[in-house]
């Protein structure tokens, strides 16, 4: 069964944090941050890493993909059903960073898991922002 790329649904949250992407890229990569503002988890920052993200509802499965410090970082997320990948990007501004988030594999057929992903990043992103705060 093949799917063209036009029929994928991707979900994109984009901001501009006023921090520099190294402090961003320590709320991305550091388990005890990462729990702050997504889920439990035991990730590592290593490609190939296998971790789960876990909520009160359940646990998403991922696989580091991709690791650019201050950059890039990118992992599957698995969950219900769905096969996703999960890319963040960094892009150093004169003020700070551009952090985009994209989520990409929703299949036709998973609209219930795109509204969710669609109204849950923006939240995570708030939360995110909120660490970033905290923390020095």
């Amino acid at each position: 069964m093949s799917e063209s790329s036009a029929e994928m649904s991707i979900v994109i949250v984009e901001r501009e944090i006023a921090y520099p992407p190294e402090k961003i890229w320590r709320a991305l990569t550091q388990p005890h941050l990462i729990e702050e503002w997504l889920m439990r988890n035991d990730f590592k920052l290593d490609e190939g890493h296998q971790f789960k993200l876990r909520a009160d509802w359940g646990a998403v499965e991922c696989r580091v993909l991709k690791v650019e410090p201050n950059k890039t970082l990118s992992y599957t997320w698995s969950a219900r059903g769905l096969d996703s990948v999960v890319t963040w990007r960094l892009t150093q501004t004169s003020t700070g960073t551009i952090l985009r988030m994209e989520q990409s594999g929703f299949r036709p057929g998973q609209e219930q898991a795109y509204q969710g992903a669609k109204a849950g990043w923006p939240k995570f992103l708030s939360a995110l922002e909120q660490t970033l705060a905290r923390i020095e």
